[in-house]
């Protein structure tokens, strides 16, 4: 009985695990996000579980896709969306982009997500940049807690941090939508 009982309370605490997920977004309040028409996701830091890594980008891809965005390759993209799975160790803004020449968040004033080096990324937590593909500046990042730690979670994780995560992403002017306050974790 008392397993029964305890079984049933797991399989209850699963669907509040799924709707408690933390995400946080910020933008540039002076890009013109109208300009963004195709895109291109990869995976920028992997977190080494490749089933999860496809789930989180057609999760990305295809939000993107109902705003009416197309899917396309790198080279011929508007915006180039890049995932960022932190890893057990420090996760860091600079460590995201060590690799990378000309890229990085700093570019962004995003007042929420100040440009500071010195952030650590919790193990599990998916950060989702959006790149004006043209200059290398990012316009918008997104920040979801609990989703790369636990790849048997399936795919319902993504696809509803990324729906969260993009009905923010404005889609004219950035400053006529609002910019998000919400602090990054």
């Amino acid at each position: 009985m008392k397993l029964m009982l305890a079984c049933l309370g797991l399989l209850m605490s699963i669907p509040l695990k799924l709707a408690a997920q933390e995400v946080a977004t910020d933008h540039s309040s002076t890009f013109d996000f109208s300009r963004l028409q195709a895109f291109a996701v990869k995976v920028g830091t992997p977190w080494g579980e490749p089933s999860s890594e496809a789930a989180a980008k057609q999760a990305i891809a295809k939000r993107l896709v109902k705003r009416g965005w197309k899917e396309t390759d790198e080279s011929s993209c508007d915006a180039l969306v890049v995932l960022h799975g932190a890893r057990p160790g420090k996760q860091t803004f600079r460590a995201l982009y060590s690799d990378w020449l000309g890229y990085g968040w700093h570019n962004v004033g995003a007042p929420a997500l100040a440009d500071t080096t010195d952030y650590d990324y919790k193990p599990g937590t998916l950060v989702v940049d959006i790149f004006d593909a043209k200059t290398k500046q990012v316009v918008f990042r997104g920040v979801a807690k609990g989703l790369t730690a636990k790849p048997a979670s399936g795919n319902a994780k993504f696809d509803k941090a990324a729906k969260k995560m993009l009905e923010d992403l404005p889609s004219g002017k950035s400053g006529a939508s609002g910019e998000s306050t919400n602090p990054p974790f």
